[in-house]
C-alpha cells in the first residue's frame, strides 16, 4: 500500500543531487573585480595587458588575479578600497579608449562553472549592480526639431515654387529671407496653412524670423523622451537583464538600475552610446587636409575623421538617420569577408533613401557614427563607399575592425537610435558593503522563522514532524537552485516570498498529518491511515497552491521591479513546496513505514 516503484526515488534522487549542485555555487563569495574592454568591442591587444602588469607593479597595487580573454581584461581584487585606488589609476593610464568598470567575479570552482552553475543574482538591495543616472540633453532635441523644421520648410516651398534666398537658424530662431514682397507673403500664407507650430517674431523688407511655439517645443522634448525611454528598454532586453529598472526622473533624466550585471563594461557602452547613425554625402569640393590643417571648411562642408585619424569633408546635410532602422544583424561580406552589418529601413525611411541614392549613383556616401562619450559627441566615419546603384530597403555597412563592433553595432541599431542625446551624469556599482545588512537582516528573519517551523513540527508531530524538517529545508534548497539556474534576480521582496513559501511548504504537511490523525481516530490501521491522509489531503493542497499561484502569475505579469522579485519565488516556492511536501515526505514516510507492521503510528 505505502510503497512507492524504484523509478519515483530515482527521480527523487536526481531531483535532490541536481538541485543541491546547482545551489552550491551559491555559498561560494564572489570577488571585487574590474573589467577592461576596448570601446569599440573589439579584441584587447596584448600590449594592453602588458601595460596593465607593469602598472600594477609600479604603484604596488593589492591583486589576487590578472584574467585574459580576446574581449576584456578582469583584475581581481581582495577588497573594494584596493579596486578603487586602481580603478583611478588605470582610467588615467589607458585613457578614452578602453572601457574601465565595475564588476565581481565569481570563486566557484571551475567544475561548476563547466556545467552552468552559476550563484543567483541578487538585486541592488542586497548584492548590488550598476545605477545610471542618464541627462537628456534639451538643447540638442530644440536643434534637431529646428533642422526638421528647415528640411520641411525646403521642401514646402520648393512644392509650391516660392522662391527664397536663404533659410537659416540663429539663437534658436529661424530667418527667412525671400526673393522679394510677392514671394513673401505667399510664403507667409502658406506658413499659416502648413506649420502652425511656428510663430512670426518679426519681419522686416523681404525677411522674417520665426520662433517655434513653447508647447510644440515642449511636446517635442517629451517626445524624444518617451522615446529615449522606450529605446533603453530594448537595449536592456537585448542585453538580457533580469527585472531592470527603467524610468524617469525629473523632467529630463532617466535611472536605468541593471541588478547582478557583472558585465559592467558592456552595459556601460551599450547605454551610453547614443547609436545615432547618419549618412551623408562625400564633399568633394575641397581638400579635407587643408581643412584640417587651417581649422577652416568649406562652406555646406563638415570636418570629420576616419577610424584611421585622416580627415575626410562631409556635406552638412544629412541624407538619412538610423531612427528609420527597424532591423539590423551583423554577419560577413560576400566578396571580401569582412565584418559588415546587414540593415533594414521602414518604408518611410527606404522612400527617402531610394530617392536620395537614385539621384547621387557614382558618387561617394559616408557613414557617420555618433556616440556621446564624457559629454561630448564623438563623430566619426566608420564607411566611404560609391554608390554604385539605387539603394533601397536593405543594405549592409562594412568598414568594420571587428566582428564584436559589427554585433555592437547591429544590437544598437536594432533596439532604435535614440531621439536626443544621453549623458551618464552618475555612475555607482553598487557592491555586497551596502547591501549587506539587507542581506543579514534578511537571513536572519528566513533563518529564525524556519527554525521556529521546525522546532513547532519536531515536537507537535513528532517522527513525522522531522519528515516535514527535512523536506522543508530540501524545498529551501530547490529554490535557491531554480533561481541559480534561471539566473533570476533576488530582491528582498523576493526574500519575503522565500519566507511565505515556508509557511506554505509546512501548511500542506499539517493538513496531510491532520488527515492522519482523523482517519486513525476513525478506527482505521496506521497504514490504511497513511494511504488515506495523503491521497485525501491532495485535492486540498492542489486546490490552495494552485489559487496562491495564478495570483503570483498575475503579480509577475502586471508588475515591476521587486514585485516581480515577489512574485518569482513566491511562484517557485509553490512548485517546490508541492513537490517536496507531497512527493518528498511521502518517499521518506513509504521508506521508514511502509514495510512495518505497525499497531499505533506516533503522530
Amino acid at each position: 500500500m505505502n510503497h512507492y516503484p524504484l523509478w519515483r526515488y530515482l527521480l527523487l534522487f536526481t531531483v535532490l543531487l541536481v538541485g543541491g549542485i546547482y545551489a552550491l555555487p551559491n555559498i561560494f563569495p564572489q570577488d571585487p573585480a574590474l573589467q577592461i574592454s576596448e570601446r569599440r568591442g573589439g579584441a584587447v591587444d596584448i600590449s594592453i595587458l602588458k601595460l596593465l602588469e607593469t602598472t600594477i607593479a609600479e604603484n604596488k597595487l593589492k591583486v589576487k588575479e590578472v584574467k585574459n580573454s580576446t574581449k576584456q581584461i578582469e583584475i581581481t581584487f581582495p577588497e573594494n578600497s584596493a579596486r578603487r585606488q586602481a580603478a583611478e589609476i588605470i582610467r588615467e593610464k589607458l585613457g578614452d579608449d578602453y572601457v574601465v568598470a565595475f564588476g565581481l567575479a565569481p570563486t566557484s570552482p571551475d567544475w561548476l562553472s563547466y556545467i552552468g552553475a552559476k550563484p543567483m543574482y541578487m538585486g541592488l538591495d542586497l548584492r548590488g549592480g550598476v545605477h545610471f543616472l542618464l541627462q537628456v540633453d534639451t538643447a540638442s532635441v530644440e536643434t534637431q526639431n529646428l533642422e526638421r523644421v528647415i528640411s520641411e520648410l525646403r521642401a514646402a516651398f520648393r512644392e509650391e515654387s516660392i522662391r527664397y534666398r536663404s533659410i537659416r537658424r540663429e539663437s534658436g530662431k529661424l530667418q527667412l529671407v525671400f526673393l522679394d514682397s510677392s514671394m513673401k507673403e505667399l510664403g507667409k500664407s502658406l506658413l499659416k496653412i502648413q506649420f502652425k507650430d511656428l510663430t512670426l517674431d518679426s519681419e522686416e523688407d523681404e525677411s522674417v524670423v520665426l520662433v517655434v511655439n513653447e508647447e510644440a517645443m515642449k511636446e517635442s522634448i517629451e517626445n524624444a523622451l518617451q522615446q529615449n525611454l522606450t529605446t533603453l528598454r530594448n537595449r536592456v532586453n537585448e542585453f538580457g537583464v533580469s527585472e531592470p529598472v527603467i524610468q524617469r526622473q525629473g523632467a529630463s533624466r532617466v535611472v536605468v538600475q541593471l541588478p547582478g550585471v557583472e558585465d559592467t563594461a558592456l552595459a556601460k557602452k551599450i547605454l551610453g552610446a547614443t547609436a545615432t547613425l547618419e549618412f551623408r554625402m562625400v564633399f568633394l569640393d575641397g581638400d579635407p587636409r587643408l581643412a584640417a590643417q587651417s581649422g577652416r571648411t568649406p562652406i555646406g562642408a563638415k570636418l570629420l575623421k576616419e577610424r584611421d585619424g585622416s580627415p575626410v569633408l562631409v556635406k552638412k546635410r544629412v541624407l538619412l538617420t538610423g531612427k528609420y532602422v527597424i532591423d539590423a544583424s551583423s554577419g560577413l561580406e560576400q566578396q571580401s569577408g569582412s565584418p559588415a552589418v546587414f540593415v533594414t529601413l521602414d518604408g518611410k525611411g527606404a522612400r527617402i533613401f531610394s530617392k536620395a541614392t537614385r539621384e547621387r549613383i557614382g558618387k561617394p556616401m559616408a557613414v557617420v557614427f555618433i556616440e556621446q562619450r564624457d559629454g561630448r559627441a564623438i563623430e566619426e566615419v566608420i564607411n566611404i563607399a560609391t554608390i554604385r546603384d539605387q539603394l533601397s530597403k536593405r543594405f549592409q555597412i562594412s568598414g568594420l575592425e571587428s566582428t564584436d563592433e559589427a554585433r555592437t553595432l547591429a544590437l544598437l541599431l536594432r533596439a532604435g537610435s535614440l531621439a536626443a542625446p544621453m549623458e551618464i551624469i552618475q555612475e555607482r556599482t553598487i557592491g555586497p558593503s551596502l547591501g549587506s545588512e539587507n542581506i543579514r537582516m534578511g537571513v536572519q528573519s528566513t533563518v529564525l522563522g524556519m527554525f521556529l517551523v521546525l522546532i513547532f513540527m519536531a515536537i507537535y508531530y513528532r517522527g513525522f514532524g522531522l519528515i516535514a524538517n527535512v523536506a522543508l529545508l530540501t524545498n529551501f534548497i530547490l529554490i535557491i537552485a531554480l533561481l541559480s539556474m534561471l539566473q533570476a534576480t533576488l530582491t528582498l521582496p523576493g526574500i519575503a516570498g522565500i519566507v511565505l513559501t515556508v509557511g506554505m511548504a509546512v501548511d500542506a504537511n499539517v493538513l496531510i498529518f491532520q488527515r492522519v490523525r482523523e482517519e486513525l481516530a476513525n478506527g482505521n490501521s496506521p497504514q490504511m491511515s497513511i494511504s488515506a491522509g495523503y491521497n485525501k489531503a491532495f485535492s486540498t493542497i492542489a486546490d490552495a497552491n494552485v489559487t496562491t499561484l495564478i495570483a503570483a502569475i498575475v503579480l509577475f505579469s502586471f508588475g515591476t521591479g521587486p514585485i516581480k522579485g515577489f512574485a518569482v519565488t513566491l511562484s517557485l516556492g509553490i512548485l517546490t513546496s508541492m513537490f517536496t511536501a507531497i512527493m518528498g515526505t511521502r518517499a521518506v514516510v513509504n521508506l521508514v513505514y511502509g514495510k512495518q507492521k505497525l499497531q499505533d503510528l506516533n503522530i
